[in-house]
């Protein structure tokens, strides 16, 4: 059975909004090579719909010699959206209804990782449903002080820390798996 693996740039302070603005001073060989191990073991990658919308713009338009480009156009790709009427990106499937079933059974389908990111909303509901397995943080030192974080408004939910590595950038790379009540 697969597991669904979440993966986030996060800030010391929670924040996980526009990475793109405080993230890259950070990125080094040892980041990429976290990332890359992430990829390797996915089977499927699962995403919110303004996520989806923002990639299935980009994405297909970048050559195989972008290896992030030649994973995320191949890899089947699960969108949950209430809004979003057709998936037109190359092998994506819309998940609408009664998404938790039907995101147990593609855990059901799959042997390795279901990937995801960008969506907060998700990761939420996906920890209020029971259906995360682990939760992957780059934690970034440095406090942005605005922007969506990862946990707000949230109730509590116990986790336990599984592995834990320090780039030198240190930044923190971190894995969680939700605790046993």
């Amino acid at each position: 059975m697969g597991k669904i693996v979440s993966n986030f740039f996060i800030s010391l302070d929670g924040v996980v909004e526009s990475p793109d603005q405080w993230h890259f001073p950070y990125f080094n060989d040892e980041m990429a090579a976290a990332i890359d191990a992430g990829t390797e073991s996915c089977e499927a990658f699962l995403m919110g719909r303004v996520l989806y919308e923002e990639w299935a713009e980009y994405w297909p338009s970048q050559g195989d010699n972008e290896p992030f480009a030649s994973f995320i156009n191949t890899v089947p790709k699960y969108v949950v959206s209430d809004t979003l009427t057709e998936a037109t990106w190359n092998n994506t499937t819309l998940v609408t209804g009664d998404v938790a079933s039907r995101l147990q059974e593609v855990k059901h389908r799959t042997d390795g990782d279901i990937g995801m990111s960008g969506s907060a909303t998700l990761v939420r509901w996906l920890l209020a449903n029971g259906l995360l397995d682990e939760l992957h943080l780059l934690v970034h030192p440095i406090a942005v002080g605005h922007g969506r974080r990862l946990f707000e408004g949230t109730p509590t939910y116990p986790l336990r820390l599984v592995a834990h590595e320090t780039f030198t950038t240190g930044v923190l790379n971190l894995t969680y798996a939700r605790a046993e009540r």
